[in-house]
């Protein structure tokens, strides 16, 4: 029967890295053999560990959520036996889980291989127009680069770093305690080496023996029409680098967009407001507004109400990531009233409401057309 690798761990199909790897550590602390001893827990544990291998690696998942088991029936994760958990051993998983303890008699790996470097973050503010249309962004990032004159070892150009003589490479070191519970073996990182594996007796004067160096660059990055706050750009290996020549990390860029004096953002579309007079209101008119592609005639029909909205249909926001796709310019329709009229105004406007038959009195038509005259 084929299994579901994102219901053995109890994630929706939507879930991120950190999420899978919550779930993968609470499991694997419930079900590791060494706590669990119920019938059927080894055998939980190394689905809970295959269903990770997959799920934990970019590459690995796509193909897995495409073809289900058989595309990852010859990668990583797939056929592995119990006690075979890819970059970890299995006293590296037991020490991460249970703060350092590991059972009796198990192994540790040298970790003296290429580590994967940290991922970055870059809060970038951009202009209304640009979340709109998009466009190239010169930005200027500080990470850790591979030195170039050790290639990453740290240790001296011509020589080598050693297998460090504390550990003897394994980059642990372990004591024997006994407990309640049984004989356990603490497991700790080896303070020599720090937990490299290795020693370097002549440290690479470039960088102190780290392997790498703090370094700032200038990077291009296209910004695609439609972004909005907290977007995110994924710029692939411009985080830091690794260790021991491993590869970098990814930058990832957060979008935030400056606020714009008349537009406002409504999901794909755009909003504003137009002032028009109570006459072309009444009358009706056309009026030359502002929206993002320049100017565009807006028709005011005869009878106009306060708060009226009118769309100007394709003159919104591109749909991020099909960019043919528009939203609308929504157009709110507010109406001055005068305060000051002429005594030419106020005649036409009474002879307009006897016209209409229109009650004048104190507080009524009168008043307030008398109110406007005299102030």
């Amino acid at each position: 029967m084929a299994r579901d690798y994102y219901e053995i761990l109890g994630v929706p199909r939507t879930a991120d890295k950190e999420d899978i790897k919550r779930a993968y550590r609470k499991l694997a602390r419930k079900y590791h053999p060494d706590v669990n001893k119920e019938e059927g827990a080894e055998e939980r544990f190394k689905e809970i560990n295959l269903a990770y291998e997959v799920l934990s690696e970019p590459e690995i998942r796509a193909r897995y959520d495409r073809f289900g088991e058989a595309g990852v029936s010859s990668g990583a994760g797939a056929g592995q036996g119990f006690g075979d958990f890819g970059d970890m051993g299995f006293a590296d998983i037991f020490e991460s889980f249970f703060s350092g303890f590991a059972g009796a008699g198990t192994q540790g790996r040298r970790r003296g291989g290429p580590v994967r470097g940290d991922d970055l973050r870059l809060d970038l503010k951009i202009d209304f127009q640009e979340a709109v249309f998009g466009g190239e962004k010169e930005i200027r990032i500080s990470h850790l680069e591979t030195c170039n004159t050790c290639s990453g070892t740290g240790a001296k150009p011509g020589t080598r770093p050693r297998t460090c003589s504390t550990c003897s490479g394994t980059g642990q070191v372990r004591r024997a305690t006994r407990t309640p519970f049984g004989s356990f073996t603490q497991v700790s990182v080896c303070p020599t080496c720090n937990g490299t594996g290795e020693t370097i007796e002549d440290k690479c004067s470039s960088c102190g023996g780290a392997g790498v160096k703090q370094e700032t660059k200038k990077l291009k990055i296209t910004v695609p029409a439609g972004v909005d706050n907290e977007t995110r750009l994924r710029v692939s290996g411009e985080g830091d680098a690794g260790a021991r020549s491993g590869p970098p990390g990814d930058l990832y860029v957060y979008l935030f967009v400056n606020e714009h004096p008349e537009f406002q953002r409504d999901k794909i579309n755009i909003r504003s407001e137009v002032k028009i007079s109570y006459l072309q209101a009444i009358l009706g008119c056309r009026l030359e507004v502002n929206t993002v592609d320049g100017p565009s005639e807006l028709l005011i029909p005869a009878g106009t109400q306060p708060n009226t909205v009118l769309t100007l249909e394709g003159k919104g926001v591109p749909k991020l990531g099909n960019p043919v796709q528009r939203g609308d310019h929504l157009i709110t329709i507010a109406i001055e009233i005068p305060t000051k009229l002429t005594a030419e105004e106020r005649e036409l406007l009474e002879k307009l409401a006897k016209i209409k038959g229109e009650r004048i009195g104190k507080g009524g038509i009168e008043g307030f057309l008398g109110g406007l005259f005299n102030k």
